[in-house]
């Protein structure tokens, strides 16, 4: 069955100024860094939900998985976790683990840490320090609730918190950084 990887690419980046997909970090485009990431944990399989500038993205990205178009990207992030996983019922994963395109720092150590804990009843969050963050890892039995629940830009936030207890966090930030690339430096 496996684990499947999932990259929120499709947001217009309002506050970057341009789409984060499309924005180089470290001589590579963030879409193609985090697919990467997910190509060096060895999730079975990929799917990148675009957005904005979807035909762009396409054009310029390196090795871009498998993708889907959130035709309502400007909605924002939970529409395209919605996108995903529904993308994804069509598969035989057991689990899928969740990057943010704008979260460069996230590595597939962090991602090979979570995905252990795989299973179809799981809700694994990536831990640093006191904070919880990406990679999410959500079991398959979740998708459903994921999928009723992930509005605005809150994606699984709600459902996590309503399943606090049934939430395993998992130490990765002596291997990765939960920086977020929002606003040009």
């Amino acid at each position: 069955m496996g684990t499947a990887g999932l990259v929120l690419a499709a947001g217009g980046g309002r506050r970057y100024g341009m789409p984060k997909a499309l924005v180089a970090y470290e001589g590579m485009l963030l879409v193609d860094r985090a697919a990467e990431t997910l190509r060096t944990a060895d999730v079975t399989q990929s799917l990148v939900v675009l957005g904005a500038q979807a035909p762009a993205v396409i054009e310029q990205a390196a090795e871009l998985p498998p993708s889907v178009v959130n035709p309502d990207w400007a909605s924002g992030l939970g529409s395209s976790l919605r996108v995903g996983l529904e993308a994804l019922t069509a598969t035989p994963a057991e689990a899928v683990v969740v990057l943010l395109v704008d979260m460069p720092r996230v590595t597939a150590e962090a991602v090979r840490r979570v995905t252990a804990f795989a299973a179809e009843d799981a809700l694994v969050m990536g831990g640093y320090g006191t904070r919880r963050g990406h990679p999410v890892l959500l079991g398959r039995r979740h998708w459903p609730g994921v999928i009723a629940t992930a509005t605005g830009d809150r994606g699984a936030r709600d459902y996590l918190r309503a399943h606090a207890d049934q939430v395993r966090v998992v130490p990765v930030d002596d291997v990765a950084d939960d920086f977020d690339l929002d606003v040009r430096p």
